[in-house]
């Protein structure tokens, strides 16, 4: 049995998104899991879009290998219910699987199963979480992370990609594939993929550097160095460099860094190219240097990303 904890003002794609992957896969199995909505209070539960799910009381039961908490404006009100702490505790004690989608972090933060864990949430509450919980390993920029038995993911759409990745643990990769294709999906993407692109991020809507950035990225086959980033954008290399960085929040190298990885990890999983081709396209050059900087961003190799592609 699956059990999905819902909350007044919960996000309805949080709980909607698992649940369709979770009975499409189950379909492909012919091994159906039960699914049940489960809520601290009984009865019809109001999500954030105003559209109501129906629930039952929070119940122990051993059948349940599954426990996902839903993410949503209302969960500040669900982390501190204590009835709804002592649930989860009580799950995860008996060795069920437990799992958030978003926000839902924090409600297995307060209920302390992430002290001293890896996890993520919505890349918008990465700030509030480290103040809040900074005995937590947070890594914002996964799409879900597994520490153990306890999963956590990233906001709405991450729901999904976490469920695939149950449903290959507990059925196989072929099952979460079919599930993918089903649920048309343009790929199964891994964890350690980023919750943003690294172009967004690094420019403001009206920076001074974003023209300068673009050009970067349709230039990574160049050496770009400093020198050659400051002559592109006008400036001396040390009022660049400054600059910069009082911008964007980075260094200009670690910006190039950041963007030949986005391009490369694009082009690894859409395509056949040779790895050693994606490197020099990307401007890596040495395949080994490309391989330490995924491993660096996703925990695994540009090979890895590529056969979790293919497998969708």
């Amino acid at each position: 049995m699956i059990g999905v904890l819902i909350y007044p003002d919960f996000q309805l794609l949080d709980v909607a998104g698992p649940i369709a992957a979770f009975e499409i896969a189950g379909r492909y199995a012919r091994d159906r899991a039960s699914i049940r909505i489960m809520a601290a209070e009984a009865g019809a539960v109001r999500s954030s879009s105003g559209v109501e799910m129906l629930a039952r009381s929070l119940r122990h039961d051993r059948s349940m290998r599954t426990l996902i908490i839903s993410g949503g404006e209302g969960v500040g009100g669900a982390a501190s219910c204590s009835k709804t702490r002592e649930f989860v505790r009580a799950a995860a004690a008996r060795g069920c699987r437990v799992a958030s989608v978003c926000s839902g972090a924090y409600v297995l933060a307060e209920a302390g199963l992430l002290d001293g864990r890896r996890a993520t949430t919505h890349w918008g509450r990465t700030r509030d979480f480290r103040r809040r919980f900074p005995q937590v390993r947070l890594e914002p920029e996964r799409i879900f992370v597994r520490d153990g038995e306890v999963w956590t993911s990233a906001g709405i759409s991450a729901g999904i990609d976490l469920a695939l990745a149950i449903i290959a643990d507990d059925y196989s990769d072929a099952i979460a594939r079919d599930t993918a294709r089903q649920l048309v999906l343009a790929q199964r993407r891994s964890g350690g993929q980023s919750q943003f692109s690294s172009l967004l991020e690094l420019q403001e809507p009206s920076g001074r550097f974003a023209a300068l950035l673009e050009w970067v990225r349709q230039h990574l086959d160049l050496p770009l160095t400093v020198e050659q980033l400051a002559e592109q954008a006008g400036m001396s290399s040390r009022h660049f460099t400054r600059a910069f960085i009082a911008e964007t929040g980075t260094t200009p190298a670690k910006a190039v860094e950041r963007l030949r990885i986005e391009v490369a990890r694009g082009r690894i999983q859409a395509s056949a190219e040779p790895i050693e081709g994606v490197a020099r396209a990307t401007g890596f050059g040495d395949p080994e240097r490309m391989r330490r900087a995924f491993i660096r961003t996703f925990g695994q190799p540009p090979q890895a990303l590529r056969r979790v592609a293919r497998a969708v």
